[in-house]
C-alpha cells in the first residue's frame, strides 16, 4: 500500500505526523518505507535523528534518482537508511521486538524542486513497483502545494501494474480558517489534486474516495490545559471552533472527510521529532493523547472500513 501525504501550506505538521505514522506502523509489526518527496526541503532525516541526512543525503538520494538533469541520472537506486540502526537517538537505536523494518529514502543535500518529466515519471514508476514488493506500507511525503512531486506521483500511479496497488492520500491542515480553505482548494480547486489526477488518467470518483484530511495541532476548547483562560477567552475560543466546523463542512473538509485529528502537543510545538513511549511515560515531556492519536491514525491507514464512503 502507498499513502501520499500532502498539504497546501507549509507548517501543517505533515512531515512530522507522517514520520510518526511510519514509526507507529513499524512498531505494530509492518515493514515500512518513508520516501522524502518534499523536493524543495528534504529534511525528513532530522525528524528521524539521522545525523548524515538532516538536510538530505550526499550518497545519491531521491533527487539523484528522479532528476535526469543535464548529465543524466547518477544513481540506479536511491540511498536507503535503516532508521533502527542509523538513528542517533538512543530510544530508536534498537529495533523493538516484534516490530517491522523502518527505512528512510531521503532527498539529496542541496536538492530543490525540479520539473515533471517523462524520465522522472518512469523512474518513479519503477521505484514504486520495487518498494511495493519489499514493504507493507510506503509513506510518501510530498512537497506542499500544487507541486511537481504530486504530479509525478499521480502520473506514475496510472501505470497498469500500480493501478492494482492500493494508494491513499492524506491532506494535512492546521485548524485555522486559512488552512481549512487552503486544504479544500488543494483537493477540489483549479489545478488541484482531483483535476490534476483526472488529466493524468485517474478515475475522478476513485481518486476522490482515496482522499482524506488530517487536522493537526488541534486545541480542544474544553481541555483542562486551558483552565488558565478566563470565561470570555474560553467563550471566544468555542465560538471560533464552531465557526471552523461550519467552514470545514461548507468546503468539504468536514467530519465525514476527516481520517484523524492530531492534538496540540508541547514537544511538537518546539521540535519536530518522533514521539516515543519514553517521551510520554518516563520523560513526561509529551502527551499520551498525541501518541494515542498517532497510533489510531496509523491503524486507520490500512483499515478499509475507515475509508468507506459515507
Amino acid at each position: 500500500m502507498f499513502v501520499f501525504a500532502t498539504s497546501d501550506k507549509g507548517g501543517t505538521g505533515r512531515s512530522v505526523t507522517t514520520s510518526n505514522l511510519a514509526y507507529r506502523t513499524a512498531l505494530q509489526g509492518a515493514n515500512v518505507c518513508y520516501l522524502d518527496f518534499d523536493f524543495g526541503s528534504p529534511t525528513a532525516g532530522a525528524i528521524f535523528d539521522i545525523p548524515q541526512a538532516t538536510h538530505g543525503t550526499n550518497r545519491g538520494g531521491v533527487h539523484s534518482y528522479l532528476d535526469k538533469g543535464p548529465t543524466g541520472g547518477t544513481v540506479s537506486e536511491p540511498h536507503r537508511i535503516d532508521v533502527w540502526t542509523e538513528s542517533d537517538r538512543a530510544s530508536l537505536r534498537q529495533r523493538p521486538p516484534g516490530s517491522g523494518r523502518l527505512t528512510l529514502i531521503p532527498g539529496d543535500v542541496g536538492g530543490g524542486e525540479f520539473h515533471t518529466t517523462k524520465y522522472a515519471i518512469e523512474r518513479c514508476r519503477q521505484l514504486f513497483l520495487r518498494l511495493h514488493s519489499e514493504f507493507d506500507l510506503c509513506l510518501v511525503d510530498l512537497s506542499a502545494g500544487r507541486s511537481h512531486a504530486t504530479h509525478i506521483a499521480l502520473a506514475a500511479l496510472t501505470d497498469p501494474a500500480l493501478r492494482q496497488i492500493t494508494a491513499r492520500w492524506l491532506v494535512f491542515h492546521r485548524w485555522t480558517q486559512q488552512h481549512v480553505l487552503a486544504a479544500s482548494s488543494l483537493v477540489f480547486g483549479e489545478s488541484g489534486i482531483l483535476e490534476a489526477g483526472v488529466k493524468a488518467g485517474h478515475d475522478p470518483d476513485q481518486l476522490r474516495d482515496s482522499l482524506r484530511f488530517v487536522r493537526t495541532a488541534v486545541v480542544d476548547p474544553d481541555s483542562s490545559e486551558l483552565s488558565g483562560l478566563n470565561a470570555t477567552q474560553l467563550a471566544w475560543l468555542r465560538e471560533c471552533n464552531e465557526s471552523l466546523i461550519a467552514l470545514a463542512r461548507e468546503n468539504r473538509v468536514g467530519r465525514t472527510a476527516i481520517l484523524g485529528v492530531i492534538p496540540h502537543d508541547p514537544v511538537l510545538q518546539w521540535r519536530e521529532q518522533l514521539i516515543s513511549d519514553n517521551d510520554v511515560w518516563a520523560r513526561k515531556v509529551a502527551n499520551a493523547q498525541t501518541v494515542e492519536a498517532f497510533t489510531e491514525l496509523a491503524k486507520k491507514l490500512t483499515d478499509d472500513a475507515a475509508w468507506e464512503v459515507l
